[in-house]
């Protein structure tokens, strides 16, 4: 006699990471915006060294990277407005090619020494200025591909741990440029990245033409809006003050105890894995609790680890907690995302992401200003404890317990 079979169907299997990248066309598309990006890995560190050489000035190269990044991250929500407006094709290309052009203005003018201070703080503004916002414009395109919602923080996760990646990468495919070519060659190798990648980008059959420009919102929505990006805005700069912080006190604790500064890359490397091991983690679970209270806990367990960082007795004690830390920041900016795509209106999905992007870097801004400030002027362990504090005050303000 046979064995009964049962009539309970099986249990739908989980979304993967494999599946992500078997939605149509999310492999080209994805892969075209990394190599877009790379630029954004590769960047900074080239404008640093070429403009240091080219000047022989750390306080001009100094304040040409602050022009660059406060006309990059301050003007990315309107560039972000007019990808929403016009749609990536027709807003995208223009701003890459002219971003490109600038970096390459930028290369020539800091390819030997003696370059005007003047000139090449224009250009690099300019540049920062036309920047392309691939990361926000990458994620509403998810949105749009993923047809399943249960997939959906998978992709994201998979696109922030890859952004992780590229700008671990990033400064080490510099470092071997300048091995054999002067610092600007970086500089063109970036503007030759973003152009070729954006182009490759905007031209994949999963690109959408320009979207219809959206209704006028009447104010009380639009208020409504604003506060729906309050929580991830909050969290993501809480999380750019924390992260810069710590990237400092690193290098001052090393400094502190008389350890080699050449370790200190291995406990920042530490960071960026726990980071991408905790957003791989964050994506395969299938979360049912609400993206705001994920959010939420999310920052308030980073503070405790990074103030707990300043109490370690070693190197490698503190390498460990900088493991545990990043654990939390890749799920933190990842639900950030999610959370503000939610609240976006529809046709305002790549400047809801903007926010969250730029509050992330103006928070890494003024994080390493402020940081930079407090070392030497209070004990090392009290500036962990600032830095920290900065993650759970951001989880304060975003909790579901404030009035929505």
């Amino acid at each position: 006699m046979s064995a009964p079979t049962s009539s309970r169907p099986p249990l739908p299997a989980r979304p993967s990471y494999a599946a992500v990248l078997r939605v149509p066309h999310a492999r080209r598309t994805f892969t075209a915006a990394l190599t877009a990006r790379l630029s954004y890995g590769m960047v900074g560190l080239s404008v640093m060294l070429s403009v240091t050489r080219a000047t022989g000035s750390y306080a001009v190269s100094g304040a040409v990277m602050s022009l660059f990044g406060a006309t990059s991250v301050f003007l990315m929500p309107l560039r972000a407005s007019l990808i929403d407006r016009y749609g990536p094709r027709r807003a995208l290309f223009p701003m890459a090619a002219l971003y490109g052009a600038l970096l390459c203005a930028l290369a020539v003018l800091t390819w030997g020494p003696g370059a005007p201070a003047a000139a090449v703080a224009t250009a690099a503004a300019l540049a920062g200025a036309c920047a392309p916002p691939l990361g926000p414009a990458m994620r509403a395109l998810w949105s749009e591909l993923v047809a399943d919602r249960a997939l959906l923080p998978r992709a994201y996760s998979l696109d922030g741990v890859a952004e992780e990646l590229l700008f671990v990468s990033g400064p080490v495919l510099v470092g071997v440029l300048v091995g054999f070519a002067p610092p600007a060659s970086g500089l063109l190798l970036s503007a030759l990245l973003i152009v070729a990648g954006t182009c490759a980008f905007v031209t994949s059959p999963a690109m959408t033409g320009p979207r219809p420009a959206p209704r006028r919102e009447k104010s009380g929505s639009r208020l409504a809006g604003l506060r729906g990006l309050l929580p991830p805005v909050a969290v993501a700069m809480g999380v750019g003050l924390a992260l810069s912080g710590v990237e400092l006190l690193v290098m001052a604790f090393a400094a502190e105890r008389s350890y080699d500064t050449a370790l200190v890359p291995w406990v920042l490397g530490a960071l960026s894995a726990g980071s991408a091991v905790g957003g791989l983690v964050n994506g395969a679970i299938d979360w049912r609790t609400p993206a705001r209270v994920r959010l939420t806990w999310f920052a308030a367990g980073l503070g405790p680890v990074i103030a707990a960082a300043g109490l370690a007795p070693g190197m490698w004690t503190l390498t460990a907690a900088m493991a545990c830390a990043g654990a939390f920041i890749a799920p933190a900016l990842t639900t950030a995302y999610l959370l503000a795509d939610e609240t976006a209106a529809e046709g305002s999905r790549t400047r809801a992401g903007a926010w969250v992007n730029a509050a992330v870097n103006a928070g890494g801004s003024g994080g390493a200003l402020v940081t930079g400030l407090l070392i030497g002027a209070l004990p090392l362990g009290v500036c962990f404890l600032l830095a920290g504090g900065a993650s759970v005050a951001a989880a304060l303000i975003a909790g579901p317990w404030r009035r929505r």
